[in-house]
């Protein structure tokens, strides 16, 4: 019986429910040590009953080091179903479980870790497919990194599958590898309740129950303050004291608990208390592992009996000793002395087959250095990183640890701060590379090393000291190779540091010579070619973007991964149709692939080529898809861009609140560790400023475009492009001068980019800018401009600023024609800012506008972006598995959202689709 937890119980009543009804939902559950989460999750199991399957696993503290040990355990019934899963999340699970070998090849050969977590999803959707699944991981804060960060993303995009996932986590003291640096208090980013202290009276009644009414008054009052709510204090310390006030009064709740069972611990035969450090440095508790081992220390099977009969521990189903509580195993080791851990941990090798487990027990109990076990911990480390889980840091600084020879051991020390890098422990990655950096001069380690530091400081926001830092790195005596993944970062930090780091790294990009065989090669010829022109500096000739791509691939370059940049590189110049065509193949290849943590980058710069082509709703499509990606996979950089890339989409159509909304959440999307402003400043400030001026703000528009064309980031795309507007807002107000530097600036970016519309754009700032005798040709010239490329947006507001300048100067008729074209233009766009300014303008002429069909503000598909994309693919005659795949949903969310699209488009089956789209 549970006392005091009925919001609790509720909460989770809730999550069955949503299951029973075909939802999902996920619930976190924070608390300290002992304050009841796995009594509530024992509830919830019992609530379930036989209409649910459960599966059930927990996080231990001794496999936080251990990559996947915690999905395995959790996953294990539903392994038999793995050939429903797409090819390429079966492999990855298949390899980062230690199934097979055939992982698929992404980066270094290694195994895509998001693709675990896409994988993870569709087994739970499996599991879920004959009745409800209720999930139920304990000790959220001990699950090792790569369990925690796949069953992350699997939550987040759980939605129609009926799966209930239910979390628990402890707050304060150490915490695990899991949740890295006091995770358990890091937001996971899911919907969580937290577990807090009985009232007194349920603390009463809790304590009664357990050791019966006839306690004196004082002493009860004194246990109930010492517990402070805690159900396990109320449970253990009146047994530690027995029924005296506790010695231990000044320590925390914890620590005394730790003391409680010592106590309990110690009065228990010498052979029991060996057996329990054997089963509690066993992280499994396998009895096939744990007798083994401690029948080489003299103790049976038989020595168990003491600790079952005090209730310490129980034997499950499946041979596991299990511990009554986590506090419990915590004990013991702490009270153990190291000789006795150490040789528990030496049998416990023993006992275990050749492999990773064997490997860290043996090191857990090396007491000297061993050049052959320190191999082998490197073989763990690399296996680790193959899997796509992490742990390969610390094996390779224990392994360096064990090193004899300096050399070897700074080397691996190299390697560890690499890997702590990969795994996003900056501190420890620079406390390692510190440490290496202070035992070798060999130049390359050096530069490695302060690629490390580099990349720590990008994180944290610090993009110049990460730019200087990779130039000075490449500009060693190093091998190009080497030099040019370092330049290729520093092209990325140096995007965020200014104009003049970009032209930087460019330059030195533009002379490293590299062979024509190089995979990088046709990367970093093309980069400097296609960015330098655009900042004013002389660069080679520009290829098409295909070109580049095609030879890198032939030289062996990996491939979305490798060629990312291409297609922002590409936007630059303006080529936004190369940037359109290579970003759409690199998106339907990772698809294929299951490489969706590029996803995100390349569906922003594909998004960005969609609107500057006018096609808006696609545009949103990609974006929306891409915002899902970078969120559920935490990457803070393109939630940032692509909230903002959004938030500009709805300026266009008059979203206004939709609008404020994104901007405000691109501009509070930071990482963790950064002190940077927001990735999306610089477009949030365009769709602020867009928003502006098709309400007829100039004034507020003017400021915000002057501030992004002359800021520090006026060389990006998305300030480039806004320069034009900023010339209507000036103009608008009177102040032509604002915007007169910046137009000098985008008239020499459209001559360098050579493309009709961006000509177009230019001639139409200059028609602006006058002098009035010259503006009409500038208009004319423009628009035909205009019709060579189709930009139907730009056109029309071109169109509408010709047809007011011609209404202005008294010709109504001649500006009728192009008033009404471009009403039609931002009608068929749900451009409703720029429809009511153009109607207003033609009504002026004399002529009635007609009615719009539409309020401002109506999406211009009743779907929701989800639901269009789904209903899209299906009517290409795609099956829901094969929309889930291709989408990283599970196959019941597909048939969720189609189900919900019908009624919204009249139709009532899937092969009406077609006639639909």
């Amino acid at each position: 019986m549970l006392y005091g937890r009925e919001g609790e119980q509720a909460a989770v009543d809730g999550l069955l429910d949503a299951a029973r009804a075909g939802r999902s939902e996920v619930l976190l559950l924070r608390g300290e040590a002992g304050i009841g989460k796995t009594a509530l999750l024992d509830d919830a199991v019992a609530r379930a009953g036989e209409a649910f399957r459960v599966i059930r696993a927990a996080g231990v503290e001794y496999e936080a080091e251990l990559p996947y040990a915690g999905l395995t355990l959790l996953l294990a019934p539903g392994l038999d179903r793995l050939d429903a899963l797409p090819g390429p999340q079966r492999r990855a699970l298949e390899a980062a479980f230690g199934l097979s070998d055939d992982g698929p090849a992404v980066g270094e050969g290694r195994v895509d870790r998001l693709l675990v977590g896409l994988a993870t999803l569709g087994l739970l959707s499996e599991l879920a497919a004959d009745q409800p699944l209720l999930c139920v991981v304990d000790d959220v804060q001990w699950l090792d990194r790569a369990s925690l960060d796949a069953l992350l993303l699997a939550a987040r995009r759980l939605q129609a599958e009926g799966v209930a996932l239910l979390l628990a986590a402890r707050t304060g003291g150490a915490a695990g590898a899991g949740v890295g640096g006091g995770p358990a208090e890091r937001p996971l980013g899911l919907p969580e309740r937290q577990v807090t202290g009985l009232s007194e009276a349920d603390a009463t009644r809790l304590l009664t129950r357990r050791i019966g009414p006839d306690l004196p008054a004082a002493v009860r009052d004194r246990l109930l303050a010492e517990a402070a709510g805690n159900p396990l204090a109320l449970t253990e310390l009146p047994v530690a004291a027995g029924a005296q006030t506790p010695a231990s009064g000044g320590l925390p709740l914890t620590s005394r608990l730790l003391i409680a069972f010592h106590g309990q611990v110690t009065g228990l035969p010498a052979a029991t208390q060996t057996l329990l450090l054997v089963a509690a440095a066993e992280e499994s508790g396998a009895l096939d592992v744990v007798l083994p081992a401690a029948a080489a220390l003299g103790v049976t099977a038989e020595h168990l009996t003491p600790a079952e009969e005090s209730g310490l521990v129980t034997v499950t189903a499946d041979r596991r000793i299990a511990f009554r509580h986590p506090l419990l195993r915590s004990a013991i080791l702490q009270r153990a002395p190291h000789h006795q851990k150490v040789t528990s941990h030496q049998f416990i090798a023993r006992a275990l087959p050749d492999g990773d487990r064997r490997t860290w027990h043996l090191a857990l109990a090396a007491t000297a250095p061993d050049a052959g076990l320190a191999d082998a911990l490197e073989r763990t480390a690399v296996r680790a990183e193959r899997r796509g889980g992490h742990g390969g840091a610390a094996a390779y600084e224990r392994a360096a640890r064990l090193t004899p020879d300096r050399d070897s051991a700074t080397r691996r020390l190299v390697l560890a701060a690499e890997a702590a890098t990969e795994e996003g422990e900056l501190a420890r990655a620079e406390a390692l590379a510190d440490e290496a950096a202070g035992r070798t001069d060999d130049v390359l380690a050096h530069a490695l090393l302060d690629q490390v530091r580099a990349t720590a400081h990008f994180w944290r926001g610090a993009y110049p000291t990460a730019h200087r830092l990779l130039l000075d790195a490449a500009g060693t005596d190093i091998d190009p190779t080497y030099a040019t993944r370092m330049l290729l970062q520093a092209f990325h930090a140096a995007w965020y540091a200014g104009e003049e780091p970009v032209a930087a790294v460019l330059d030195r990009l533009a002379v490293l010579p590299l062979p024509d065989g190089d995979p990088l090669a046709p990367l970093a010829r093309h980069l400097p070619a296609a960015v330098l022109p655009a900042l004013g500096r002389p660069a080679g000739p520009l290829p098409p973007v295909r070109e580049a791509a095609a030879a890198a691939r032939r030289a062996g370059a990996e491939s979305p991964v490798d060629l990312i940049q291409l297609c922002g590189a590409t936007l630059v110049l303006g080529r936004d149709e190369e940037t359109a065509e290579l970003a759409a193949e690199l998106v339907a290849e990772a698809r294929a692939k299951g490489t969706v943590g590029v996803m995100p980058t390349l569906q922003f710069f594909l998004a960005e080529a969609e609107l500057f082509h006018g096609r808006h709703r696609d545009a949103e499509l990609t974006a929306t898809e891409g915002l899902g990606l970078a969120r559920d996979t935490g990457q803070h950089q393109w939630v940032s861009q692509l909230t903002a890339l959004l938030a500009y989409l709805a300026a266009l159509d008059g979203r206004t609140d939709r609008c404020a909304e994104l901007a405000a959440t691109a501009l509070a999307t930071t990482g963790p560790q950064s002190a940077a402003p927001a990735a999306g400043l610089a477009w949030v400030q365009w769709a602020l400023a867009l928003l502006d001026l098709g309400q007829g703000r100039a004034g507020d528009a003017a400021d915000r475009l002057h501030t992004l064309t002359t800021g520090p980031h006026r060389h990006h795309i998305s300030a480039t492009r806004a320069v034009p507007d900023l010339v209507e807002a000036a103009v608008r107000l009177g102040t032509p001068e604002r915007a007169a530097e910046p137009y000098e600036r985008f008239a020499r970016w459209a001559a360098a980019a050579d493309r009709p519309w961006a000509e177009a754009l230019r001639l139409r700032c200059q028609a602006l800018l006058g002098p009035d005798e010259l503006a009409e040709t500038a208009y004319r010239t423009a628009l035909t401009r205009h019709a060579t490329a189709h930009r139907p947006f730009e056109q029309a507001r071109t169109a509408l600023l010709y047809g007011e300048w011609l209404r202005r100067t008294r010709r109504r008729t001649d500006a009728r024609p192009h008033l009404r074209a471009a009403l039609e233009t931002f009608d068929r766009l749900a451009a409703h800012p720029w429809a009511a300014r153009a109607r207003t303008e033609l009504s002026a002429t004399g002529t009635p506008a007609p009615t719009p069909a539409t309020p401002a503000g109506t999406p211009q598909s009743p779907l929701t972006p989800q639901e269009l994309q789904i209903a899209r693919l299906a009517a290409q005659g795609l099956t829901n598995r094969d929309i889930a795949a291709q989408l990283f949903l599970s196959p019941r969310t597909v048939a969720h959202h189609l189900y919900k699209a019908y009624p919204k488009l009249n139709i009532t089956s899937r092969t009406e689709l077609t006639t639909v789209f």
